[in-house]
């Protein structure tokens, strides 16, 4: 998979893009990065890449010709690519946009700064924009890493364990259930006693107990939304435990 940065502050990125699974992914081609410096692209000797709003108003807004031009060279070097812009207006990034994304063979995402982007250049250029959560950052760069680490991981054989991705957080509207590890005992509390059974089956039961428990607490709304995607034999445990009336309601008041 193709992953290329457009972005004013390349040095941002060279860290966190050399580091862990994404290091490991880019060592045995099984992702691709190359950053693209906008400063780059700009036409004039001074390298500018923002000017004042058109209209006036507070602060700078970036220009639509050097993006532009940055987008395809992008394009040129690896085909056709699916442009992101990374914005706080852009449909809210989550678990299921990381595996639909995951399917694209060439990312290419925009980090946008400042006031925002010339418009011209989000209806001519941009196939999606996409917000990390309702808030504001300086740039669009760790949005950018969040995406890239994200997709990553989901691409076959990227991560050590298989099963990892398939059993995360948000793989279903559901929160991961409690780990342990050693010591057993550590300041005088031990570790459930049903993980050292051996009992897979039983094990299974418990982390799926837990992980309901844990997502009716923290998250409940995720939880009315998983209603009716439970199998037979979640059903089951669910009534024996006496939470599927619970879950039940929390779907009906959703």
């Amino acid at each position: 998979m193709i992953f290329d940065i457009v972005t004013i502050f390349p040095d941002l990125l060279e860290s966190p893009l050399n580091e862990g699974i994404i290091r490991r992914a880019r060592e045995t081609d099984q992702v691709t990065i190359k950053i693209y410096n906008i400063r780059d692209f700009a036409p004039d000797k001074h390298s500018v890449t923002d000017d004042r709003p058109f209209g006036g108003g507070e602060g700078m807004v970036m220009k639509a010709d050097p993006l532009a031009a940055a987008v395809e060279a992008s394009k040129n070097k690896n085909g056709t690519g699916h442009v992101i812009l990374l914005s706080p207006q852009g449909r809210k990034y989550t678990q299921s946009v990381a595996e639909e994304l995951q399917t694209k063979e060439h990312l290419i995402l925009v980090c946008g700064r400042y006031e925002g982007v010339d418009e011209r250049f989000i209806t001519e250029c941009v196939d999606d924009e996409i917000s990390i959560g309702d808030y504001i950052l300086t740039g669009g760069e760790l949005a950018a890493m969040i995406l890239v680490d994200s997709i990553t991981r989901l691409l076959p054989g990227v991560l050590g364990c298989s099963d990892s991705a398939d059993k995360d957080t948000f793989s279903r509207r559901l929160l991961k259930h409690p780990q342990y590890t050693r010591p057993r005992i550590f300041n005088g509390v031990e570790i459930p006693e049903v993980l050292l059974s051996g009992d897979h089956l039983k094990i299974a039961q418990y982390r799926f107990l837990e992980s309901v428990r844990r997502t009716m607490k923290r998250r409940p709304d995720l939880l009315a939304a998983e209603f009716g995607f439970f199998s037979k034999a979640e059903v089951q445990l669910l009534k024996k435990n006496k939470l599927y009336e619970r879950i039940k309601k929390l779907h009906i008041e959703q």
